[in-house]
């Protein structure tokens, strides 16, 4: 029997996908990721609209942890893209 090893980008990945919201800190103590920022536009060059949400404060004016998300792309992102592609 063999055991099916999952990368740390695809289980970043599969949290991202699965709705939850990662702090930078979670990232690194949950899988292992010593680069938050560095897998964040990793996930984006393999064409995940990768968010992060900067943190509001709270009621004790004490600001919460920034977190990244899965998003929906807008209209003017793809069309750069596409426009940056046609002129390559």
């Amino acid at each position: 029997m063999s055991k099916v090893t999952v990368s740390k980008k695809e289980q970043v990945l599969g949290a991202l996908l699965d709705g939850q919201r990662i702090s930078p800190a979670e990232m690194t103590s949950r899988f292992g990721v010593k680069n938050t920022s560095a897998m964040a536009s990793s996930l984006r060059m393999d064409g995940y609209p990768v968010y992060l949400n900067e943190g509001a404060k709270d009621t004790r004016g004490r600001k919460l942890a920034s977190k990244y998300r899965i998003g929906s792309t807008s209209r003017k992102v793809i069309a750069a893209g596409y426009k940056a592609l046609a002129s390559a």
